[in-house]
């Protein structure tokens, strides 16, 4: 039996539920899996997935397993470091490409194994692009687990870009500028951990953002 390990090392992420539904997934396919919050848990065995991490994990870490599986959200090497979803919606991007690939020491450099496409119409909000995007990790992993051995391992090439990490300054709105021209702003919100605010006379405000469906919901 394949022993696979996942580890999202943040226990509020918002992959949390997604990495459950992976888990599941992969062991109603007779497949022993963990689910750990930290990497020092971690158990030997033939894959590990390592999905929404924000710390870096070491070759103690890497070296339990036969493969070490990232799932990043840009065209590697362009798009490297943290938060690239965010950054390229931020751009103004609708089509994102998500790249499975082979974690090793050096940051977001390994070799790569499959590249996918998701698209947004421009309206989604950050819950909905992080369902879309969620959806296709598990759909990914769920292809490499099966047989990992069919994916070729491609080296990266190409001009390499980095991300900054997304910090409270970046969420700061411009009260000077309409919500058109800031929308791609207000459409990654996370109005729980990380809501958007900006500066009035002297004083901080907060905003946050839902669409008719949501609202609705509640």
């Amino acid at each position: 039996m394949i022993n696979i390990t996942i580890l999202v090392d943040d226990e509020k992420s918002w992959f949390i539920p997604y990495a459950k539904k992976l888990k599941t997934n992969l062991e109603k396919k007779n497949m022993h899996v963990s689910l750990i919050h930290d990497q020092n848990q971690a158990k030997a065995g033939e894959i590990s997935f390592l999905l929404s991490c924000s710390k870096i994990v070491g070759n103690e870490f890497l070296e339990k397993f036969d493969h070490n599986i990232v799932v990043h959200a840009s065209d590697l090497p362009q798009g490297k470091g943290f938060t690239p979803m965010k950054w390229q919606i931020l751009e103004g991007k609708n089509e994102i490409v998500l790249t499975l690939f082979e974690a090793v020491e050096q940051v977001d450099a390994g070799p790569y194994y499959m590249k996918e496409t998701i698209g947004f119409d421009g309206t989604e909000l950050l819950d909905a692009i992080q369902k879309i995007m969620g959806e296709k990790i598990i759909d990914m992993c769920e292809r490499y687990a099966a047989e990992p051995e069919k994916f070729y391992a491609h080296r990266q090439q190409g001009e390499e870009s980095f991300y900054e990490r997304f910090s409270e300054a970046d969420d700061e709105i411009d009260i000077d500028r309409t919500i058109r021209e800031q929308f791609n702003h207000f459409r990654i919100a996370d109005n729980e951990r990380f809501p958007l605010w900006f500066m009035y006379q002297g004083k901080k405000y907060y905003i946050k953002i839902y669409n008719q469906e949501q609202k609705e919901g509640e």
